[in-house]
C-alpha cells in the first residue's frame, strides 16, 4: 500500500479558546485560517497534562502520565514506552523532529530516526519538584512573573533564535525530502517554542496588534483570598506577592503573545509553501502542548485545569477526515492512535499501547462518547490532580480540595462549582465514580512522591565530578555536504535540485 506523508505542527502553550473554529477572526494568521480551512478542527481538545514535558510525553505516547511516569518537567520518558514516532518507522516511514520535545533523560529521538535541533529545555533531573516541601519556591527554575512585567518588543531573544532554527531546519529537510533518494514515506515533526512566555515580540509582530480589542481578559484578576485553592498554589508558586501587576503589564503581555501567534504562522506559511514547492503531499496536523491563561482570573501560563490552560486547537487537514468542526472533547492522547489510523497502521498494533482513540472515525461523522482524562502532578499542586471532561460537563478532583464541577455550555468561563448545588449531586455523583474507577489517588501520590525521591539523589550524584549532558547533540557531518571530491558532480548537481528539471 501507498502510506500517506505526515506532516505534524506542534506549537507551544497556545491557548485553544483562541481556536473556536480555527483561529479566531481577530488574529493575524492568514496561513492557520488557510489551513483550518482544509482541516477537520476540534474546538474541544484538551491536553493530557497542562504543562510541557509530560504534555508532550503524552502526546507522543497515547498515555496519560499516571502511565508513562512523565509526572513534570524534570521526569524520564521512559525508552521502553512505545510513540508514534516508533510505530510509524516500523511501517516504514522516515521520522525526523526537529524543534522541541522536550524529551527528559538519555533518550533523546523515543522512536525518530532523525533530529535535526537540540531542544530549548535541559533534558536532566534538575527541575524536580518535592511534595515532600510543599509551597517550596526553587526561584533558579520556577516561573514567575518576571515575564508578565517585562513584556515588549526585541527583534531576538533566546526564543526567537530557537524558532528561526527549527524553522530553518525544517523548510531545508522538506527540500531533502523532496530531492532525497529514500522512497519510503515521511512522518517530520516540526516543533516551535512559541508563542510561550516572555512575552516577547518583534515589532513587525507587535504593529499588528496595535488596536486590538482583546488585550484585557474576559474574566478580571480575582483577589487571592477568592481563588480556588490549587490557583492560590499556582499564584504562590509564580512568586506573585513580588510583582505589581499593572493594566498596562496585562496588555503589553497579550499583545506580545498574539503578536507571537501571527510570528509563528510566517513560520508556519514558510514551511507549508515549501511543501507546496516541492510538489509534495502530505497530512497536516496543527496542535499545542498545553495553553496559557493570559491573565484570565489573574492567573497566567498553565498547571491549571481551567480552559485557558488545559484545551489546545487541534486541526488535521487528511483526505480521510471531512473539513468541518467537531464540538465533542478529544485528547492529544488522541493523535497517536489518528496517526497510525490515517499511515495504515494496524490498529491491533497500536491499541494496546494507548488510551487514546483514533479521530478518524470523528472526522467521518461518527460520535464519540468517551471521557476525556486530564492529569497534574507537578510544580505548584501538591497532590496529584485529575479532571475529567464529559459532554458539557468538567469535573475536578484532587485529595486536598473541594470537588469541582462546571457546566461548559453554561458557564464557559468556569466561575460557578456546581459541586455542592443540591440540583447537581446526581451528575456530580456520577461523574465522581467514574473518576474513582479511573483513578486511585493515594497509589498515584505514591508513585509521583516516589518519582520526584528517587530523582533528587540521581540528580545530586550526577553532578558530583564527571558531568556527561544528555542534551541532544545535533550531527552535522561536513563531509557529506555541498560538493566533495568522492561525489559525481553532474550527478550531484541533478540529484540535489527540486523539483527536477524538465
Amino acid at each position: 500500500m501507498t502510506r500517506p506523508n505526515i506532516l505534524i505542527l506542534m506549537v507551544d502553550q497556545l491557548n485553544g479558546t483562541l481556536f473556536p473554529d480555527g483561529p479566531a477572526d481577530w488574529l493575524h494568521a492568514p496561513n492557520l485560517k488557510a489551513l483550518a480551512a482544509r482541516s477537520t478542527r476540534f474546538a474541544n481538545s484538551y491536553t493530557a497534562s497542562p504543562l510541557c514535558a509530560p504534555g508532550r510525553a503524552a502526546f507522543m505516547s497515547g498515555q496519560l502520565p499516571s502511565a508513562t511516569g512523565v509526572y513534570d518537567n524534570a521526569a524520564e520518558f521512559p525508552s521502553s514506552v512505545p510513540t508514534y514516532a516508533h510505530h510509524l518507522r516500523r511501517a516504514g516511514y522516515q521520522t525526523c523532529l526537529a524543534g522541541k520535545m522536550h524529551f527528559v533523560g538519555p533518550d533523546q529521538l523515543h522512536g525518530f530516526e532523525e533530529r535535526l535541533t537540540t531542544d530549548i529545555y535541559p533534558a536532566d533531573f534538575g527541575w524536580t519538584p518535592d511534595y515532600r516541601k510543599p509551597g517550596e519556591r526553587i526561584d533558579w527554575w520556577y516561573h514567575n512573573m518576571g515575564s508578565v512585567t517585562g513584556a515588549g518588543v526585541a527583534e531576538i531573544s533566546n526564543q526567537m533564535e530557537y524558532d528561526d532554527e527549527v524553522a530553518y531546519n525544517a523548510t531545508r529537510k522538506i527540500y531533502d525530502l523532496a530531492r532525497g533518494t529514500d522512497a519510503r514515506p515521511w512522518c517530520l515533526t516540526v516543533s516551535f517554542t512559541h508563542p510561550h512566555d516572555p512575552y516577547v515580540a518583534r515589532q513587525k509582530y507587535w504593529d499588528l496588534y496595535e488596536a486590538c480589542d482583546h488585550l484585557l481578559p474576559e474574566v478580571p484578576a480575582m483577589a487571592y483570598e477568592d481563588q480556588d485553592p490549587h490557583s492560590q498554589r499556582i499564584f504562590d508558586a509564580n512568586d506573585w506577592r513580588s510583582f505589581d501587576i499593572t493594566e498596562e503589564d496585562i496588555r503589553r503581555s497579550r499583545r506580545a503573545y498574539f503578536a507571537n501567534i501571527s510570528y509563528l504562522d510566517d513560520k508556519i506559511g514558510e514551511i507549508l509553501r515549501t511543501l507546496e514547492d516541492t510538489r509534495q503531499e502530505a497530512i497536516i496536523l496543527f496542535v499545542s502542548d498545553h495553553g496559557d491563561m493570559l491573565g484570565e482570573r489573574g492567573l497566567w501560563f498553565k498547571m491549571s485545569f481551567y480552559e485557558g490552560s488545559a484545551r489546545v486547537p487541534l486541526m488535521i487537514s487528511a483526505p480521510q477526515m471531512t473539513p468541518g468542526l467537531q464540538t465533542t472533547p478529544v485528547s492529544t492522547i488522541d493523535v497517536y492512535p489518528t496517526l497510525c489510523d490515517l499511515a495504515g497502521v494496524s490498529m491491533e498494533e497500536v491499541m494496546p499501547w494507548t488510551t487514546g482513540q483514533s479521530l478518524v472515525p470523528m472526522g467521518q461523522g461518527t460520535e464519540r462518547t468517551e471521557p476525556v482524562a486530564i492529569e497534574y502532578a507537578a510544580e505548584a499542586s501538591y497532590a496529584p490532580m485529575v479532571s475529567l471532561r464529559y459532554g458539557k460537563w468538567k469535573y475536578n478532583r484532587c485529595a486536598l480540595d473541594p470537588d469541582q464541577l462546571f457546566d461548559m455550555e453554561a458557564d464557559p468561563h468556569e466561575l460557578r462549582n456546581l459541586a455542592e448545588v443540591p440540583d447537581h449531586q446526581g451528575t456530580c455523583a456520577q461523574l465522581r465514580a467514574k473518576s474513582e474507577a479511573r483513578w486511585d489517588l493515594e497509589a498515584f501520590d505514591a508513585d509521583v512522591r516516589k518519582s520526584q525521591a528517587r530523582r533528587w539523589v540521581v540528580y545530586d550524584a550526577l553532578r558530583q565530578g564527571g558531568y556527561y549532558p544528555w542534551d541532544y547533540q545535533p550531527l552535522r557531518d561536513a563531509s557529506e555536504q555541498y560538493m566533495r571530491n568522492h561525489m559525481d558532480l553532474n550527478v550531484l548537481e541533478n540529484s540535489k535540485r527540486a523539483p527536477k528539471g524538465d
